[in-house]
């Protein structure tokens, strides 16, 4: 897990995005007529457009030095 709580918020942008994107896709294959064709080919490109400004916030936090996960700690069970 990220530790800043607006990097989480990208990565959950992230994921969203890619989840509008297959709903495009599996709607557009189930659709009946053309109106579901302009639904779905809206959420296609606004899936897409979502991802690509979610992908450029990401960037420019790794270049600020923000995008990292926590480090793992060391379990501290012992064998007795």
């Amino acid at each position: 897990m990220l530790k800043k709580k607006c990097d989480r918020n990208v990565q959950k942008t992230l994921e969203l995005a890619d989840k509008m994107i297959l709903l495009a896709h599996q709607g557009d294959e189930a659709r009946e007529d053309s109106s579901c064709g302009v639904l779905y080919g809206t959420l296609l490109d606004t899936g897409y457009k979502l991802k690509q400004l979610a992908l450029r916030e990401k960037q420019a936090h790794i270049s600020k030095g923000w995008w990292k996960k926590p480090a793992k700690t060391k379990s501290k069970l012992t064998r007795q």
